[in-house]
């Protein structure tokens, strides 16, 4: 039973190191690091289940003492564990966001949609291409219009004030 929790122990402290590396690895080698810690982590599993028989095995006055160290061993295996799990949705996460920005920076904004919208609300309603057609001349002239207008009458506000007060 001491042989193989050396063993067990041995192999908890490299799949710590690997979690220290896990960190510090790049994106195409991640996978394989993570593949690798978790093919120790289910072999130190597989020694522990060993560990627990052999623990229940132990003379009566060796039993509570091993069975402390196999628990303590789980309970660090369970913490590896759930760090991988951590990590793995942290990147996952990590991902995810870097395809959502992608996504928006490859999207075509268009500004306000709304002349294509009236145009499809004038083709439903029968209107002919020439009619549509001297309607956006006539808003265009409309816009000149107004911006004279409003020229006009702040001219107008100008000389009022001037002249009066």
């Amino acid at each position: 039973m001491e042989g193989l929790y050396q063993q067990t122990n041995k192999q908890v402290h490299e799949v710590q190191s690997y979690m220290g590396r896990l960190e510090t690895s790049d994106k195409e080698s991640v996978h394989l690091v993570e593949n690798e810690i978790q093919a120790r982590i289910d072999n130190i599993f597989s020694n522990l289940e060993r560990l627990e028989i052999l623990s229940s095995k132990e003379p009566p006055n060796k039993r509570q003492s091993a069975k402390l160290r196999v628990d303590q061993l789980k309970y660090d295996v369970q913490h590896l564990q759930t760090a991988l799990r951590n990590f793995q949705h942290r990147r996952y996460l990590r991902e995810q966001q870097e395809r959502q920005r992608e996504e928006l920076l490859a999207r075509t904004f268009t500004t306000n949609g709304t002349h294509k919208k009236i145009l499809d609300v004038a083709n439903m309603l029968g209107l002919s291409n020439t009619v549509m057609r001297l309607i956006e001349k006539r808003a265009f002239q409309d816009k000149f219009l107004m911006l004279g207008g409003m020229a006009v009458t702040c001219l107008i506000m100008f000389l009022v004030v001037q002249y009066l007060t």
